[in-house]
């Protein structure tokens, strides 16, 4: 393929100028291979680890200086923890989660992913295990990321998974609750956290990467100044391309350096707290005045539609979540408007709908009480049963009253202690069981 001298050139401004950057790289690793019934065991089995994490590290600072693209952080996704603690001690996923972060600490990972769960229909001993030791083990790292996937489009909702993980975060400190999720449908090969794991049906290991770039798109709507929904959608989608070819050429050199198979580009818009990296404000220069008016939705939308059809002519590798992020903290423009009053739960609730980023990044004052959450948890979940799509929830339960904001600092940003409802939820809430998969599973058969 043949570039001419201005898309050169817009490449260039793009990396220079407009904040494109490559969100993350990330390794997937199948760790099973190292479950013992004696955690002493499985514990010095981690070691050997230590090559590949180390090349990893190598291989993408390596690239990142070939391309002069900036990568912004490098992560692993390793098998989810439930499956070593069907054989363990619950006590064991403690030093089994301190493990994983000696292992990212010690080489230069910035996130490692996968202290997870699936509990959709029901718990088994391990994915118990996790939730119950959630708080004591995010409290005691900094880089170890972890999500419980508590609803699917096949098996139902699990409300009791729910009420466990509420306890859980309700018991850490700011900066831990945000490297923990709770998930409907959630994929096999994302590259985000705290979502990333190493799933089922995956290679050993494979390179799954996420890219960003918000501020390509919002400049290049700018610039044009579209006169039809067309013409909008069509700058959207060009802009799309290129950032997902990035993407896709970063992933495959990396997988080459290291010898592992290239998996998947999340074609995934990720904000950053920046200025001029703000999902929100591609939606305003769409023509929204304030993200959260009417036509937000719309705006959205066409977005998601535009990124999809623009990404997926720019890879085969399409995969983890594959929409754009609305992370309140993390997106500066969001965090300013979810203040003014523009955004709120309901606001999120429906860009849902149209995107897989949920309730993200929103800080909830613990003094309105955990069955709200509860309750929130499973608006959130239940739409993404009802849609099949992949949802989840990320709140920072605080002390702080409705209105405050608190500072995580770098990428997690300014963090706005959103108001839940005043209407008492407990009655329903406190109903156990699960929610029964819906009619959308006959579509499967």
């Amino acid at each position: 393929m043949k570039y001419s001298a201005d898309e050169i050139i817009e490449v260039v401004r793009m990396l220079s100028e407009e904040d494109l950057d490559i969100r993350s790289v990330t390794l997937s690793m199948n760790t099973l291979t190292l479950i013992s019934d004696d955690v002493n065991k499985t514990l010095e089995k981690f070691n050997s680890l230590n090559p590949i994490l180390e090349k990893f590290s190598y291989s993408v600072d390596k690239v990142s200086e070939k391309y002069g693209i900036k990568i912004v952080t490098k992560r692993v996704a390793v098998s989810p923890v439930q499956y070593f603690l069907e054989v363990l001690a619950e006590s064991d996923g403690i030093k089994i989660g301190e493990k994983l972060e000696e292992l990212a600490e010690k080489n230069g990972i910035d996130y490692i992913s996968g202290y997870s769960a699936f509990a959709d229909r029901g718990f088994t001993k391990g994915s118990l295990s996790v939730i119950n030791t959630l708080a004591e083990v995010m409290n005691s790292t900094r880089r170890l990321t972890g999500m419980i996937n508590a609803a699917s489009t096949f098996s139902g909702l699990n409300s009791d998974a729910i009420k466990k993980f509420v306890d859980q975060i309700f018991s850490m400190k700011p900066e831990a609750s945000s490297r923990v999720s709770i998930l409907s449908n959630v994929p096999p090969d994302s590259p985000f956290v705290p979502s990333a794991h190493h799933g089922i049906g995956m290679p050993d290991m494979m390179i799954n990467v996420a890219v960003s770039g918000p501020g390509v798109i919002e400049n290049a709507i700018k610039r044009s100044s579209p006169s039809s929904l067309e013409e909008l959608h069509d700058v959207i989608k060009r802009s799309a391309f290129k950032i997902s070819r990035l993407g896709e050429l970063i992933g495959k050199a990396v997988s080459k350096e290291i010898g592992v198979p290239f998996g998947s580009v999340d074609l995934s818009l990720a904000p950053s707290p920046k200025v001029g990296d703000s999902v929100a404000g591609i939606i305003e220069a769409m023509g929204i005045e304030k993200i959260g008016g009417h036509g937000s939705l719309s705006a959205l939308a066409i977005l998601m539609d535009a990124i999809k059809k623009g990404g997926s002519m720019a890879t085969s590798h399409v995969g983890g979540l594959s929409s754009a992020f609305i992370p309140v903290s993390e997106d500066s423009i969001m965090a300013e408007r979810a203040l003014e009053g523009y955004v709120d739960f309901f606001t999120l609730l429906a860009l849902s709908s149209v995107c897989n980023s949920g309730i993200d990044m929103v800080g909830v004052s613990k003094k309105q009480g955990k069955d709200k959450v509860i309750g929130l948890i499973m608006d959130v979940l239940s739409l993404g049963i009802t849609l099949n799509k992949i949802l989840g929830v990320r709140v920072i339960p605080v002390d702080s009253e409705p209105g405050t904001v608190i500072d995580l600092g770098g990428l997690l940003g300014k963090v706005v202690v959103m108001r839940l409802k005043d209407v008492s939820v407990e009655r329903f809430t406190s109903l156990n069981g699960f929610i029964p998969n819906t009619i959308k599973r006959l579509e499967a058969g």
